[in-house]
């Protein structure tokens, strides 16, 4: 950038200009954690509902009080998903987000962290992702994008509205050390756990060319028999090998950490 030297009328000595300062760089504020951690058992349902479908699915990950980047559980509002997009149903997030308000949760624990899977081998974000991302949590003071692949990669980038503003990329870890706590919390509950999650895969996650959403639906109308999901039976095989598959999935994830 150049500068016009100009010199004062009556003396004809130069005018001091202004010195000229490069543009700030974007920082991330100095307290925030450098690290998007998952509980054990918050990793271990994104990995399930990962693998039961060839689809993306969204999360939104509540978080602990004293750590705003640290995921404790994952919820699931009711969503249309196909292998690319994820859509949140607009009714499913406000019963969400109105549960969190009744339960105590602020909106920063329960609202700035969004996760997504995608069914191939790259977790790079997409065009749509990038303008969900924009979209929905653009006005957030912050707010992070999380995305976790079939193929093993993860990526999660952080970004925030406060001081000068920006958006920086920060890994994924899992806090396995806390496993052996759960295990030992949820001691001959972890059957109901799993059958839970799974419970909770197939009344909320639809592909776009399956069941619609219950809005979808004009009141007292009965739905025609290739609607009803109880007439899926693909889907109730494919659910019925999963759930059989559960303990499966669990041993080798348990191999995975003692490796």
């Amino acid at each position: 950038m150049t500068q016009t030297i100009t010199r004062d009328p009556v003396t004809m000595e130069r005018t001091p200009l202004p010195k000229l300062h490069p543009p700030r760089p974007m920082q991330r504020p100095d307290n925030w954690p450098t690290t998007l951690r998952l509980s054990p058992l918050a990793w271990l349902k994104l990995l399930l509902f990962l693998h039961a479908g060839d689809t993306e699915v969204g999360f939104f990950g509540i978080c602990a009080a004293d750590d705003l980047l640290y995921v404790e559980d994952l919820a699931v509002p009711k969503q249309k998903v196909s292998a690319v997009t994820v859509c949140f149903d607009d009714l499913s997030v406000a019963d969400y987000f109105e549960d969190c308000a009744e339960a105590g949760i602020q909106p920063a624990r329960c609202g700035r962290i969004w996760i997504h899977t995608h069914p191939g081998s790259s977790p790079e974000p997409s065009s749509v992702d990038e303008e969900t991302f924009s979209r929905v949590f653009g006005s957030c003071d912050w707010a992070v994008m999380a995305i976790v692949a079939r193929g093993g990669d993860c990526y999660a980038r952080l970004s925030f509205s406060a001081g000068p503003g920006g958006s920086t990329i920060i890994p994924i870890e899992v806090d396995w050390r806390r496993l052996s706590h759960d295990l030992v919390e949820r001691e001959g509950r972890l059957d109901e756990l799993f059958s839970g999650w799974m419970d909770e895969y197939g009344s909320k996650i639809f592909p776009e060319d399956s069941f619609p959403f219950q809005k979808d639906v004009p009141a007292g109308a009965s739905l025609p028999p290739y609607l009803d999901p109880r007439n899926d039976l693909d889907g109730l095989y494919d659910r019925m090998l999963v759930e059989e598959g559960i303990e499966d999935f669990y041993l080798d994830s348990m191999r995975e950490v003692y490796q």
